[in-house]
């Protein structure tokens, strides 16, 4: 199965002081199916709320452009002040990559929802960041420059026409930025000191630094430092562009170093708002790598980070209220791999197609490498087998990681097709339709068999570990991991069958001659390898 794509869009309106606008536009977001409305953000001075809602590529636009109608009827910005720089009703709508999704495809959502938006609401729109078509445009500042007073005489100017829509003003309006940046995170880290020198480290840090000619330690960082009499500390306060280059652990451990340089404390750290899981997770594997820690649970991980950086410092950090990805339901992602044992099997069952033998093979394959995992976790951190520890954290690894991915096959088994009775449904009126359609056809049964080829590669993957594992396991484990070394071998068969019996119908030569190849060397070397596995374990025995 696919991992699953998740886009965050932070869309700002200008209106923060009737609760019926407000809850008007959360409203139409919450309705949008597949998007999940996370935060709103109102402030009475700026008058201007700040949304946060998520959804999958296919989805985030239409939550969008349903915001943006509610705006349409509701706000007019002819009556609008606040504090805030704004030059239209919805001032801004970036589309922010959270989960297995490219900068380039928020570039192509951000094109897609300024194309809608200016056609059906009448609006001009510019882009901004990465999505922008010209330097000047890349930045938010610069195309908001005289704001909505600004904008009659701006739309006018031959370098300051929309990238969509009217070039005229739309007094009720005003004009729409859409774009495409990164998850920028609001992080603070706690220091015993002044204000000062929370400065001077923030200072340090920021990739401004000082100035051009002294710039700070951290790339994609901006930063300053301030007391804050709540918690009766001071903050190194920063806004982190882009965690792939600096996440917050590095943020967190380059304060550290400049606190200790001024013999102050560093006494944990907060984050502001929402964090992606990646974030998390790659504070996770560097204090694993540091500290040479074997943690494979990823709630686990998580715990670890919340300690190291000690988010709980000031008020409590709960995973499931803070990381976008623990906040939203997974509909129908895992639908069968959900089920209880009784219901999946009285499932398989049942008086339909689906779920099938490539259901059954990838859950026999999931069980096999989990019997694997089980007995690298019963040998791994005993006294008895103390010797063992550094095998057993070399060949767990791989077991746990194919058990679960192969839960999820279960299910992708079962929609492998979605793509091939699509190309089925379409038209067949004309030779161009017909020939459109068999081309569709053909790829979309590529794909269905690329699911349960995935199933056979996951499995060729366990076998050297498994191997280990009976060299070197429990062995008092010595029948479970036999039982694994079987349900491997006919979880990979069962894989493999449903790959032949869809090949048949292939039409590419090349294409059915790689992929016979690549499943039959599997099959055997699943043969081989299965024998291997129960001989090295009888030989064991016997000794």
């Amino acid at each position: 199965m696919q991992p699953r794509k998740l886009v965050e869009c932070v869309p700002n309106f200008s209106e923060g002081r009737d609760p019926h606008v407000i809850d008007a536009i959360a409203d139409a977001v919450r309705r949008t199916s597949g998007c999940t409305l996370l935060d709103v953000d109102p402030g009475q001075s700026t008058n201007r709320t700040v949304y946060t809602f998520v959804g999958t590529p296919e989805t985030v636009v239409e939550g969008a452009l349903a915001a943006a109608r509610v705006a349409r009827e509701r706000i007019d910005m002819r009556r609008h002040s606040g504090e805030h720089p704004r030059m239209g009703a919805m001032d801004v709508c970036p589309f922010v990559p959270v989960a297995n999704v490219t900068m380039d495809e928020c570039v192509a959502l951000a094109r897609e929802f300024g194309a809608r938006a200016s056609e059906e609401l009448g609006i001009p729109i510019y882009l901004y960041e990465a999505a922008a078509t010209r330097d000047y445009r890349r930045a938010l500042k610069d195309i908001r420059s005289g704001e909505y007073e600004g904008l009659a005489d701006k739309l006018v100017r031959e370098e300051w026409q929309p990238d969509f829509g009217p070039a005229r003003f739309v007094p009720e309006w005003g004009a729409t930025a859409t774009g495409a940046r990164f998850f920028l995170i609001a992080y603070n880290v706690n220091v015993l000191g002044t204000k000062q020198q929370a400065h001077r480290i923030a200072l340090d840090l920021r990739e401004q630094g000082r100035g051009p000619d002294r710039p700070g330690r951290l790339k994609k960082v901006k930063g300053i430092g301030w007391y804050v009499d709540e918690y009766n500390l001071a903050q190194v306060s920063m806004n982190l562009d882009d965690y792939r280059v600096t996440p917050p652990h590095i943020a967190f451990e380059e304060c550290v170093t400049s606190a200790r340089e001024l013999d102050l404390a560093v006494v944990g750290s907060e984050l502001v708002g929402l964090i992606p899981l990646e974030a998390m997770l790659l504070g996770a594997e560097y204090y694993i790598e540091r500290e040479n820690l074997f943690i494979l649970d990823e709630r686990q991980k998580i715990r670890l980070v919340i300690e190291r950086l000690g988010l709980s410092s000031v008020a409590p950090f709960d995973p499931d209220k803070r990381i976008i990805e623990y906040m939203i339901e997974d509909e129908s992602q895992e639908k069968l791999a959900g089920m209880s044992v009784r219901g999946f099997v009285e499932e398989l069952g049942a008086r339909t197609a689906a779920p099938g033998g490539g259901s059954a093979a990838a859950l026999m394959a999931a069980m096999g490498a989990a019997l694997g995992a089980m007995t690298g976790w019963m040998t791994y951190g005993r006294r008895k087998f103390e010797a063992q520890d550094p095998v057993m954290r070399h060949n767990l690894p791989p077991l746990d990681s194919a058990m679960k991915q192969l839960i999820s096959m279960i299910d992708a088994d079962t929609n492998a097709f979605t793509d091939y009775m699509a190309a089925m449904a379409l038209p067949q009126e004309t030779d161009e339709d017909k020939a459109a359609r068999h081309a569709a056809m053909q790829a979309g049964l590529q794909k269905a068999i690329e699911v349960p080829l995935n199933t056979m590669r996951l499995v060729d993957g366990c076998w050297d570990a498994m191997a280990e594992m009976a060299r070197h396991g429990s062995l008092a484990l010595r029948s479970d991991l036999e039982v694994g070394a079987r349900a491997l071998d006919t979880g990979l068969w069962g894989a493999y069958r449903n790959v032949l019996i869809n090949l048949g119908d292939i039409e590419d030569a090349e294409f059915k001659r790689r992929v016979t190849a690549e499943a039959e060397a599997m099959v055997e070397r699943a043969r081989a390898m299965s024998a291997q596995v129960l001989e090295l374990l009888a030989g064991r025995q016997e000794n």
